[in-house]
C-alpha cells in the first residue's frame, strides 16, 4: 500500500526540487572535475612539474572516484542514501578547500585522492536515490535530466577557469570548490530518505510518514494507511544478507556483466577523448582547441544531448536508446579523429559530445533499474567503480600511442572501436526497463 500509494503521487514541486537538490550535487561534482583539468596547465607551470607527476594528479582523482563508487554503493544499502549523500558531498567539499592549501606536490595528490573518493561516492547514490522517487513513465526522463547538470557544471567551471584564476591564481578555483559544503544544509532541510529503502529495513512508520507529508505538500486527498502490509511489502528481502556475491547470481549475473563493461567502454572513451583532446588535436595543427570558444562550443553541445536522450528514453526505451547514443558516439569519434579542417573539426567534436553526454545520462538512468532496493545501491556504485579503472587506463594508454608516433586517426579508431563494441553488448544483452514500476522489474528479475 505504501508504494502504491508512491507511484501515485501526481509530478509536482518535491519531484522537482529533489531533482533540484540532487542535480546541484551533480553540477559540483562536475565543477571540480572540470577545475583540475584547467587547474593543471597552471600548476604544472609554477611546480615545475614533470608530465608524469601532472598525469599521476588527474589520475589519483579517478582510483579515488572507482572506491568512492564502490564503497558507498555498499554503504548506502546499509545506512541509507540520504546519509552517505551527505557525508560524500561534505568529503569532497572540504577536501577541495584542503587541495588550495596545498604545501607540496604528496599533500595535493592525497586531498585529489579525498576529492575523487567523495565525488565517486555521490554519483551511484544520488541517482539511485532520485530513481526511488520519480515515477515509473518518468524516471527515464528524470534521470537523464539529473545528469545534465554535469553539463551545467563544467561551463562553471570554464567560466571560473578563463575569468578568476588568471587574476587570483590557480587557489581560488579550489576555495569556490568548498561552496557544496554549504549545500549540505539544503540536503538536509529538501531531501528524504528513500521509501523503498526504508521499507527494506522494516522502517514501515517513518516510510508511511514520509508519504503522509509529501501527499500533504503536493495537495493529495490523505487518508489513513492500513495496517496490513501489500505483499511487495512483505516480501522485501533484509538488506543485511546481500552482499558483492549477490550480483554474481543467477537472475543478476548478465545484467552485471552487461553493466560492467558498458560502463568500463564509456569511462574508458571518455576520460581518454577529453583528458587529451586539447593535446591531440592542437599537436596536429588545430590552434582553435585552444581558445575559450571552443571549450564552449564542445560543453553547450552536451546540453541538446542530453535533453534528447531524456525524451527518447522514455519513448523507445533505456537498452535502444542507449545502444544509439554509443554506435553515434563511435561514429562521430571515428570522423573527429579523420578531420582534415577547423570547420569539420568543431562539427563532429560537438556532434561526439552530443551523443557521449547522452550515453551517459542514459547509462545513469539504466543502472539502478537493473537491480532491487536491497542491492540498488551496491549493483551501481560496483558497475561505476569497475568503469573507473577504464578512466585510468585510458588516459595513459593515449599517452603511450602518442610517444610511439601513433595520429590521431589512430587513436580516435580505437575509441569509435570501443564505442562500437559495447553498444553491441548493451544491444544484445541488455534488457528494458521502459514504463515500468521498480517493484514491477524486481518481479521480472527471477525470470
Amino acid at each position: 500500500m505504501i508504494l502504491e500509494r508512491l507511484e501515485a503521487l501526481p509530478v509536482g514541486s518535491f519531484h522537482y526540487k529533489l531533482l533540484l537538490v540532487t542535480g546541484l550535487g551533480w553540477l559540483f561534482d562536475s565543477m571540480d572535475t572540470g577545475l583540475i583539468a584547467f587547474v593543471l596547465p597552471v600548476l604544472t607551470k609554477d611546480w615545475g612539474l614533470t608530465p608524469a607527476q601532472a598525469g599521476w594528479i588527474g589520475s589519483i582523482g579517478l582510483i579515488g572516484m572507482a572506491l568512492g563508487a564502490v564503497l558507498a554503493g555498499t554503504v548506502a544499502d546499509r545506512i541509507g542514501r540520504k546519509k552517505v549523500f551527505t557525508i560524500t558531498v561534505l568529503l569532497y567539499s572540504i577536501s577541495t578547500g584542503l587541495c588550495a592549501l596545498s604545501w607540496s606536490y604528496e599533500s595535493l595528490l592525497v586531498f585529489r585522492f579525498l576529492v575523487g573518493f567523495g565525488l565517486g561516492g555521490e554519483l551511484p547514490v544520488a541517482a539511485t536515490l532520485m530513481s526511488e522517487y520519480a515515477p515509473s513513465h518518468l524516471r527515464g526522463r528524470f534521470i537523464v535530466l539529473l545528469e545534465s547538470f554535469w553539463g551545467v557544471g563544467w561551463l562553471v567551471a570554464a567560466c571560473i577557469a578563463y575569468l578568476l584564476i588568471p587574476r587570483f591564481g590557480w587557489q581560488i578555483a579550489f576555495v569556490i570548490g568548498t561552496i557544496p559544503a554549504l549545500y549540505v544544509f539544503l540536503i538536509r532541510l529538501h531531501m528524504p530518505e528513500s521509501v523503498r529503502y526504508l521499507i527494506s529495513h522494516g522502517r514501515i512508520n517513518d516510510a508511511k510518514d514520509i508519504i503522509l507529508e509529501l501527499e500533504r505538500k503536493l495537495h493529495v486527498e490523505s487518508r489513513p494507511f492500513a495496517k496490513e502490509l501489500s505483499e511487495a511489502e512483505r516480501e522485501q528481502p533484509n538488506a543485511a544478507a546481500t552482499s558483492f556475491t549477490t550480483l554474481w547470481t543467477k537472475p543478476f549475473r548478465t545484467r552485471t556483466i552487461m553493466l560492467w563493461l558498458a560502463w568500463f567502454g564509456i569511462v574508458f572513451s571518455y576520460y581518454g577523448i577529453f583528458m587529451w583532446l586539447p593535446s591531440i588535436v592542437f599537436a596536429q595543427g588545430f590552434a582553435v582547441v585552444k581558445t575559450f570558444e571552443y571549450v564552449l562550443i564542445m560543453t553547450l553541445a552536451q546540453l541538446p544531448g542530453y535533453y534528447a536522450a531524456a525524451w527518447l528514453v522514455d519513448v523507445i526505451g533505456r537498452k535502444y536508446t542507449l545502444s544509439l547514443f554509443l554506435l553515434m558516439s563511435g561514429i562521430c569519434s571515428f570522423f573527429f579523429g579523420n578531420a582534415a579542417s577547423a570547420s569539420s573539426l568543431l562539427a563532429w567534436g560537438a556532434a561526439m559530445s552530443f551523443f557521449n553526454l547522452g550515453a551517459w545520462g542514459v547509462i545513469y538512468t539504466y543502472t539502478p533499474e537493473q537491480y532491487p532496493t536491497t542491492i540498488r545501491a551496491l549493483g551501481s556504485g560496483w558497475a561505476a567503480g569497475f568503469g573507473r579503472i577504464g578512466g585510468m587506463i585510458a588516459p595513459m594508454l593515449v599517452g603511450m600511442m602518442l610517444a610511439n608516433a601513433f595520429g590521431m586517426s589512430t587513436i580516435f579508431l580505437m575509441f569509435a572501436s570501443v564505442f562500437v563494441i559495447i553498444s553491441a553488448v548493451v544491444l544484445t544483452l541488455g534488457k528494458e526497463s521502459k514504463q515500468k514500476t521498480l517493484e514491477e522489474l524486481e518481479e521480472a528479475y527471477e525470470n
